[in-house]
């Protein structure tokens, strides 16, 4: 899916922001169309959490600049602010105020009438089964109900551009489920979602299209099968083994004709091949020669990890790097 919409509704154009000589966002280029699910990827300092606050406003680009549904981040940024609306990955709640409390006064804020304001503030409570807790002051609550608070805002405001950082971050698996419905819902009734996500599975369930930040830059963009087919050979081979993988067996395992491309992190090799059933007892044969003693073997078509490590190196789950 590329549009529900039609139309571009955020154009980042040379968007560029350094932090005295650091380059954190390395003019970047972009555009998320009108009604899509956009899933935003990136490991800790690739850029992904400026970008997303240069968009809101928050931060001021040194270079370049954004345009949400055509108003121009740097030259109106009041306008934009009206069109956009974030939930943080860290919850911004006073720990004096209830649930109840801090999405009234955000419903206020949006322009609700006091009596329009009790009642929506009722409904996402509500759906998001807090409404026995509402009157429960932040200090008291878990960290993922704090959370629940934090994204329910966004179903306060339900803006143009919607931005969840983290969104399900210590929720748990029947409440991620609620919110990935929810966002989805959301969509459909007419706003654009940034999904700015480490969760690799959460991205490619919701995402229509997805892109790949890493030192500033896109690394690969386009839907989540798009981007899987781009991965070397169908097949993905892991194997753990019991010491650490030399080069020459690195080699040997890569002159293997299905093997498309081989990487290794210490003791485990990450193969990209053709056939696995067919050529998998000749690298056990071959591993075995060399004196390694395979301890797991996992067989598996490609996943939006297998893309995110193979266009940076980085395996996003627990920033592991292969060479």
């Amino acid at each position: 899916m590329v549009s529900n919409g039609g139309g571009v509704a955020v154009k980042i154009d040379n968007l560029t922001k350094y932090y005295g000589k650091f380059l954190a966002v390395d003019h970047l280029n972009l555009e998320i169309y009108d009604r899509e699910i956009f899933g935003f990827l990136g490991p800790n300092g690739a850029g992904k959490s400026t970008t997303l606050l240069m968009l809101t406003t928050v931060l001021k680009p040194s270079d370049g600049t954004a345009y949400i549904y055509g108003v121009d981040i740097r030259k109106d940024p009041d306008r934009v602010r009206k069109m956009v609306g974030i939930a943080f990955q860290d919850p911004k709640l006073y720990w004096v105020h209830t649930p109840y409390e801090t999405l009234y006064w955000h419903a206020r804020v949006c322009g609700y009438s006091s009596q329009e304001a009790k009642q929506v503030v009722r409904d996402v409570l509500t759906q998001f089964d807090m409404w026995e807790a509402r009157r429960k002051r932040a200090f008291e609550l878990s960290g993922g109900m704090r959370k629940r608070v934090e994204i329910a805002k966004l179903f306060i405001q339900r803006p143009r551009l919607a931005i969840f950082d983290e969104p399900t971050a210590q929720i748990d698996v029947s409440g991620k489920h609620m919110i990935w419905e929810m966002i989805k819902e959301l969509r459909d009734e007419g706003s654009t979602i940034i999904l700015a996500t480490n969760e690799l599975y959460e991205a490619d369930v919701l995402s229509d299209r997805v892109g790949i930040i890493y030192k500033g830059r896109i690394a690969a963009l386009g839907t989540p099968q798009e981007l899987k087919d781009t991965i070397p050979g169908g097949d993905v081979l892991e194997l753990d083994l019991d010491k650490p993988i030399d080069d020459d067996t690195m080699e040997e395992i890569h002159e293997i004709r299905e093997v498309v491309e081989v990487k290794r992190m210490n003791q485990r090799m990450r193969l990209y091949l053709n056939k696995v059933e067919e050529v998998l007892p000749r690298i056990l044969t071959s591993l075995m020669e060399r004196g390694y003693r395979v301890k797991r073997v996992d067989m598996r078509e490609p996943t939006l990890d297998d893309v995110f490590l193979h266009y940076t190196g980085v395996k996003l789950a627990r920033e592991e790097t292969y060479a």
